[in-house]
């Protein structure tokens, strides 16, 4: 049996749910160490006495990293393999973090925090990728939306952790704490993480069909005797045309897009709601708590996107939640000064926005084949930090030119209907064609050698399809 058609069509095994567990918990990892110097940054800069420039660099440094990162080292996940990078990835992060707590001065810091960066910017293409890999097309939104949860929820506990810790023993044991639960997560990942069964399959390394049939014997299937022939065609198994030629270049286009103008409103809210807040207010506390139910809500985003992939097309349900930020974003702008409606409304932008990165995660890896997924994946996701890195300075320029709180909201709200719009120009590029990113360009109907599903469909389509006419030979849903 062709490994890849049982995990696309058969219930999801424990080995599957392991892998997908393990990818969870390193999006929690990542979530907290993109976002650690903000616990930090209050009371390094007591210790240091920086000035707001100083700062600024501090904070800005494992963004310009995780940039790096994903432009240089995601794309070697196609040559190399996803689990030899994941692994080489947890290894730079955790040097880097180690590093972080010996700093002795602002430049040492601002150096290892963009080495650990790098990292976490190579690791993250992987990350959604594995999970989507090792996903069934019914269960693969619900899987990537949960998988999603938790960078939110990694920007919560770990910014709870660091609270205490840091209080009682300084700002340098939020490293500390970080070094040691990225090390534990690398001996995971060494010991329980396989390897893609499409990068085997498409890129054929040494020992790759023993790797393929440790797998099969894991998942509860018999050992192969050769490897099963690659689906995709020779134009799209390089990077020119598996990103740029044919309905490619427009996929590409839309996603990219769509996912840099999310990024901006998404850093936008996290990075400065909290001091609005506090301005509005004159209470630091409510900017403080803000920031916290900002990622709470996202976590509910992340649960909501899931649960509606089970009934809806993933790329539908996330531009249902651009649309709903931008309307939120508006609310918000107009009602974040009355304390108890600005929490509640703190929630809401946190559901809306970080759901919607959780979506831009879940659909990501099925647009590319698997032969240029990682620099597909890897590039929209550096992009999307390059813009991360832009927003807040921009938006410290406009509030400099006379900019209201208020008009900061509409704006951004106005920059997600923008993505919401590129999200469903991606959804309509399939209209008609096969949704099997191997074979981008063939028509929906077109049933392809080595898949007994038609390409056009999903899981949850074909159950549809069968009731509505009772018989498997009406075309696909668009």
């Amino acid at each position: 049996m062709d490994i890849r058609e049982a995990i696309r069509t058969q219930p999801m095994r424990q080995y599957q749910i392991q892998t997908i567990v393990i990818c969870f918990l390193l999006c929690m990892v990542d979530g907290f160490e993109i976002l650690i110097m903000a616990f930090v940054a209050p009371h390094l800069s007591d210790d240091w006495n920086l000035s707001s420039v100083e700062v600024g660099y501090l904070l800005s440094a494992g963004l310009i990293g995780t940039a790096v990162g994903a432009f240089a080292l995601s794309p070697l996940a196609d040559r190399y393999g996803r689990r030899p990078m994941t692994i080489a990835c947890l290894v730079v992060i955790t040097i880097g973090m180690a590093l972080s707590t010996i700093a002795a001065d602002p430049g040492q810091l601002i150096a290892f925090r963009a080495f650990a960066g790098l990292g976490i910017g190579g690791l993250v293409a992987n990350l959604n990728i594995l999970v989507s890999e090792n996903s069934s097309d019914r269960r693969r939104g619900l899987a990537l939306g949960l998988y999603g949860a938790g960078l939110p929820g990694g920007v919560a506990l770990g910014g709870a952790i660091s609270g205490v810790l840091i209080s009682q023993f300084g700002w340098r044991s939020a490293f500390l704490f970080g070094t040691i639960v990225t090390a534990i997560l690398l001996v995971v990942v060494i010991r329980a993480m396989p390897e893609s069964i499409e990068f085997l399959v498409d890129k054929r390394p040494k020992n790759a069909l023993a790797k393929y049939n440790a797998i099969a014997g894991k998942l509860g299937y018999e050992p192969a005797q050769e490897l099963p022939e690659p689906v995709a065609a020779k134009n799209v198994r390089g990077v020119k045309g598996g990103l740029f030629a044919g309905i490619m270049r427009r996929r590409t286009i839309m996603l990219w897009i769509g996912y840099s103008c999310l990024m901006a409103s998404f850093y936008f809210v996290n990075t400065w709601t909290p001091k609005l807040l506090t301005d509005a207010t004159g209470d630091s506390g409510m900017g403080t708590t803000a920031g916290v139910l900002i990622n709470v809500g996202g976590v509910i985003g992340a649960l909501i996107f899931a649960s509606l992939t089970l009934i809806l097309r993933p790329r539908i349900v996330n531009t249902l939640l651009l649309l709903g930020g931008a309307i939120v974003f508006v609310a918000y702008a107009n009602g974040f000064e009355i304390v108890a409606l600005g929490m509640v409304l703190a929630v809401f932008v946190g559901l809306t926005a970080n759901g919607g990165v959780a979506g831009f995660y879940a659909i990501s890896p099925s647009v590319y084949p698997a032969a240029v997924r990682g620099t597909g994946v890897g590039l929209m996701i550096g992009i999307g930090r390059l813009v991360s890195i832009v927003a807040p300075i921009v938006t410290g320029y406009l509030l400099g030119a006379g900019w209201t709180p208020q008009g900061l909201y509409v704006l951004f709200g106005a920059v997600l209907v923008v993505a919401a719009v590129f999200m469903f120009g991606l959804d309509r590029s399939y209209r008609g064609r096969s949704e099997n990113p191997e074979t981008p360009d063939a028509p929906a109907t077109q049933v392809s050698v080595g898949f007994t599903y038609k390409l056009g469909e999903t899981a949850h389509d074909r159950k549809w399809r069968v009731l509505r006419l009772g018989s498997c030979r009406s075309r696909a849903s668009p």
